[in-house]
């Protein structure tokens, strides 16, 4: 008896994941999981570049403005919540549809992550607050003092996964390292990964007009409202953390608007190098005019 199957559409920041998801699940049908760490998160909605009403209406969604800001959801979270929601989806079609640039959320799903002792959360808050305080140099000093092993062999140009690997060795005395079996973990449904890419001029250029549309649309109001609340994490993203400069007197508007357009492309090109390392890929241009049917005949 054939597994029904799980369609997982990935790529960088406004390739078109969210308009081929759609066609994708209007065409099959069925309903689409997001898996994007900023938009499940109800108070973020320009600034992430939400699917619009029209979008939410045209096609059931999960997993987007669910969750409070102040609610910390970890890759362990979403990998919980995306197969309880799979599960549903699947009890009355044969496919569902994952969509998101997230690559952590996406390899919790697709392999699953390694168990690990809880990590104590007013470590977690000192550890946040003093990388506010004191910057990257700092987050890095800590690390290759405290932990030479990420050091050494871990992600040191991601803070998050910084503040992470600090964070738990100082509430377990281990390395989160020692953690990592690399055991992939059986799913009761098929995986079908797509990865959408453009070329790069094509791809920056839609970038940099996303964010000119963004602004027009209120980003700098939306920024504005949450600015009390700068010091959560989940506003530590690009879009907020430029603005919340401005407001501060660090940047002028034009400065911020420019450094949002530049850490977006940078972004889209960590995500890209985080993908193009995903076994298991099928890669299609996201303009193919033919692209729909391309990735049904892969099913």
């Amino acid at each position: 008896m054939s597994r029904k199957k799980v369609f997982v559409v990935c790529g960088p920041t406004a390739v078109g994941k969210t308009a081929i998801a759609i066609a994708l699940a209007q065409k099959l049908p069925t309903e689409i999981v997001s898996a994007d760490s900023r938009q499940c998160y109800s108070a973020l909605n320009i600034g992430v570049s939400r699917p619009s009403t029209e979008e939410l209406l045209a096609v059931r969604h999960h997993f987007i403005a669910e969750y409070p800001l102040r609610q910390n959801l970890t890759a362990a979270d979403f990998e919980k919540i995306a197969l309880e929601k799979i599960a549903v989806i699947l009890e009355n079609h044969d496919y569902a549809i994952v969509c998101g640039g997230t690559g952590l959320y996406i390899k919790a799903l697709c392999d699953g992550l390694d168990e690990m002792p809880e990590v104590r959360e007013d470590i977690v808050e000192e550890v946040e607050s003093q990388y506010l305080l004191h910057g990257f140099s700092w987050l890095l000093e800590a690390l290759k003092a405290e932990d030479p092993a990420f050091f050494e062999a871990g992600e040191i140009q991601n803070p998050s996964r910084m503040l992470r690997a600090l964070s738990f060795i100082r509430s377990t005395g281990s390395s989160i390292l020692g953690y990592r079996t690399f055991t992939k973990k059986d799913r009761i449904f098929d995986i079908i990964k797509i990865g959408l890419d453009l070329p790069r001029p094509v791809l920056y250029d839609r970038i940099n007009r996303r964010v000119d549309i963004m602004i027009a649309a209120g980003q700098v109001a939306e920024a504005e409202r949450l600015y009390p609340f700068r010091h959560f994490k989940n506003l530590q993203t690009v879009s907020y953390s430029e603005l919340f400069e401005y407001f501060d007197g660090k940047l002028t508007l034009k400065d911020a608007i420019d450094k949002i357009k530049q850490h977006t492309r940078n972004y889209a090109k960590r995500q890209l190098t985080w993908f193009r390392k995903e076994a298991g890929m099928h890669w299609f241009m996201a303009d193919d005019p033919d692209l729909i049917e391309k990735i049904i005949v892969l099913n």
